[in-house]
């Protein structure tokens, strides 16, 4: 049996930010991911200043790829217009792997099965035993199965689809560009050229009102492909999208149920008007682990409910 102060259920932004806090607090933790890192993620990428700020980076003292956009080309049914901001793209591939290498922790390649509360902490599949327990992995997180479920519905008006794949082609066009509500999508679509080489495109949506609306989300990649070629934005590209669901921010119940929390997309926070889960992800991961290091109360409510707030400070600021 491994015995640690704290188990984090997850590897990615959320997980790996709570263990590089509780790391400099000398508070023993593990991660344990189902896969092994550096791990495919289909993800845009994006990530706010918060982001840099919160993890005390610097944009120059990441190694891998990076990429800032001083302004979006946003569409909304057909209204163009360009967004002054400043935000930044990685590569979800890179910067996963970067933030568990640098958290400093072990990294348990390990698929969680069962949790059991003991009279101490939590027990994980008979190896693994903690006082402290964090859910860190994702939509599906077995500590939300497990421990939250029960008490926690998830409304299924919050329920996000999407479909998007990342790979290397020689894009010409530098700009970022988003495409809303186009074709009845309850959505966007997104192009985001990035650092070496790289593009990620996808479209995502709503899926109770893409049932209501006898829609799905295929026929709008379809859509969105058809779009990139008759804008010469991709062509000649044999695509192979990845499919992902996450959750809307909604009303919030306890994210914590004894020495057990979750944070991020096991939460559900990501932002209401983009969708964007990075930063609540990181935001609550840290969150958690102050909660655990100074015995504070874990609330996300100080986290953002949208993302636009950001975009035009960043823009005008």
């Amino acid at each position: 049996m491994i015995q640690t102060d704290v188990i984090i259920v997850g590897g990615g932004p959320g997980g790996a930010a709570c263990a590089w806090r509780l790391r400099q607090h000398n508070v023993a933790c593990l991660i344990l991911d189902q896969a092994e890192f550096p791990r495919f993620k289909p993800c845009a990428g994006w990530i706010t200043p918060e982001v840099l700020r919160d993890l005390e980076l610097g944009p120059a003292e990441y190694p891998h790829s990076f990429t800032t956009f001083t302004s979006f080309q946003v569409a909304i049914q057909g209204l163009k217009f360009k967004l002054r901001t400043r935000q930044h793209a990685i590569r979800r591939y890179e910067f996963d792997d970067w933030q568990v290498r640098r958290a400093g922790v072990a990294v348990h390649a390990h698929t969680v099965k069962s949790i059991l509360e003991t009279g101490d902490g939590y027990e994980v599949d008979g190896e693994y035993c903690g006082k402290y327990l964090v859910g860190a992995g994702g939509t599906h997180c077995p500590v939300y199965r497990t421990l939250f479920k029960t008490d926690r519905t998830r409304p299924k008006e919050s329920l996000i689809v999407a479909q998007e794949e990342e790979f290397p082609y020689p894009y010409t066009d530098e700009r970022c560009q988003l495409w809303f509500l186009e074709n009845h999508l309850p959505g966007y679509a997104w192009y985001v050229p990035k650092a070496n080489g790289y593009l990620n495109v996808g479209v995502g949506g709503k899926a109770e009102q893409l049932r209501a609306n006898g829609d799905t989300l295929k026929n709008h990649w379809n859509l969105l492909v058809e779009k990139l070629d008759r804008l010469g934005l991709v062509r000649g590209h044999e695509y192979k999208p990845s499919g992902h669901s996450y959750y809307l921010r909604h009303k919030l119940p306890e994210l914590r149920r004894g020495n057990a929390f979750l944070v991020g997309d096991a939460a559900g926070l990501a932002t209401l008007d983009m969708g964007e889960g990075i930063s609540p992800a990181i935001k609550s991961g840290l969150m958690a682990a102050d909660a655990i290091i100074h015995g504070m109360e874990y609330s996300v409510a100080s986290i953002p409910r949208y993302s636009l707030g950001s975009l035009i400070r960043f823009g005008f600021g």
